[in-house]
């Protein structure tokens, strides 16, 4: 294959991890503060909320026809106009009285549509880029990825808490929030067409292209596939808890264990310092296993992405009227998180290796979709019956598998390191 080289990867690689990720953090995390405003319950929440990860877990069984068929390029840009579609009907339809139904049916093609722009932007940045720039990229892509969760968390969160504010009115408010929303997707699909390269993607003829189950059998007849499953599965089993039930957690009034802040509040702690940390965080990680190797960074970046938690435990106990506290935790979290995901990304880059890599890579990233969906959609019931400080000591205990299995997983110690040559 060859590719546009006019496409610096520094132009394109922000802004389309940047478009992947916006969907993805409105329909999985906005939608939970745009409900908890709206009066549904955390049980409620976590339970459809979470079940909105399920086409993230089940979209190797399409990732094939990305494989095989079309241009990588086509799929994401078309995917990505469908999602402004998709915004623009949650914008059109939360003042309804069937709101919870109609909102969460419009997500639910989102949630598709996003799992596709997915497959077919990462199988992008895996034929368009050399092993050694992939590698060095990682931290620029989980980088702009999480500054794309953040856009959402924060400014985007920080906008309906003003229209919330200045409006009166939850439901207007984020009825014109997600019109921006859209809005915002139409523009930034407009950037990926200007800024990413056209890779012409050479393909065996059709009579010798493989069938979609030898897809699927070479990806789970690789070598100590258990053990990275087991990793992918469990690495996050604590942050997939503890993102539900954080942001309910920030804005349920102090009398219900909450910390009372208002929605302006938690988008701008999201917003402003946990950006830096977050950026510090992804471009030092990506930096450190470019340079030495994955294996020398694993154990101490599974300690960066699960010791923050203990902050949340410490917040839930003494319930700080000081937001700098609030600030605090979330910093810290955001830096490990940033460092500490960067490993978990090389690992998934290496378990697609092979000549399948857009579909292994959707396969693994699917697996680490179900590691997010089952543990959530229970969240909102172990928060209800353990209380926000049994809740968060629970996200703590849920952290050793993954320790255990960043010990465990075997990988070439060496993986991701740039080449000297």
């Amino acid at each position: 294959m060859t590719q546009n080289t006019s496409k610096n990867p520094w132009f394109w690689v922000p802004s389309l991890y940047l478009t992947e990720s916006i969907p993805y953090v409105v329909i999985i995390t906005v939608s939970v503060i745009m409900y908890k405003k709206l009066g549904v319950s955390n049980a409620d929440i976590g339970l459809y909320t979470s079940f909105l990860y399920l086409p993230w877990v089940i979209k190797p069984i399409w990732s094939p026809v990305l494989e095989l068929f079309g241009n990588k390029k086509k799929w994401f840009l078309s995917m990505q106009l469908i999602l402004a579609v998709v915004f623009l009907g949650v914008g059109l339809t939360t003042e309804t009285d069937q709101f919870f139904t109609v909102t969460l049916a419009f997500f639910w093609m989102g949630a598709f549509a996003s799992a596709t722009n997915d497959i077919a932007s990462d199988g992008l940045y895996l034929i368009a880029l050399k092993p050694d720039q992939q590698s060095f990229f990682v931290g620029m892509r989980s980088t702009f990825y999480r500054v794309g969760m953040i856009t959402g968390q924060g400014l985007i969160v920080i906008i309906a808490g003003y229209l919330e504010t200045s409006l009166g009115d939850p439901s207007e408010a984020w009825s014109l929030t997600m019109i921006v929303v859209a809005g915002l997707m139409l523009v930034l699909t407009g950037v990926n067409y200007l800024t990413t390269p056209n890779v012409i993607e050479v393909r065996v003829a059709k009579a010798d292209q493989p069938s979609f189950g030898k897809v699927f059998a070479t990806f789970f007849t690789k070598k100590n596939i258990g053990l990275s499953l087991g990793f992918v599965l469990l690495y996050r089993l604590g942050e997939s808890q503890l993102v539900k039930m954080a942001s309910p957690f920030f804005l349920d009034e102090r009398a219900d264990g909450g910390l009372g802040l208002s929605t302006t509040e938690v988008g701008f702690i999201y917003g402003t310092l946990g950006v830096v940390a977050l950026l510090a965080g992804g471009i030092l990680g990506g930096i450190a296993i470019s340079r030495d190797g994955l294996g020398k960074w694993m154990m101490p970046m599974a300690f960066a992405i699960n010791a923050p938690n203990i902050g949340y435990v410490i917040l839930a106990w003494l319930q700080p009227e000081s937001i700098a506290f609030a600030t605090t935790v979330v910093v810290i979290e955001q830096l490990g998180y940033g460092f500490g995901f960067a490993a978990f990304m090389v690992f998934l880059i290496f378990l697609a290796e092979g000549i399948f890599k857009t579909a292994h890579y959707a396969l693994a990233t699917g697996f680490m979709a179900m590691g997010m969906m089952l543990p959530g959609m229970l969240s909102g019931y172990m928060q209800q019956w353990l209380g926000y400080t049994g809740f968060f000591v629970w996200v703590v205990i849920a952290t050793i598998p993954g320790f255990v299995m960043a010990y465990s997983v075997k990988y070439p110690r060496e993986f991701g390191k740039k080449s000297e040559s």
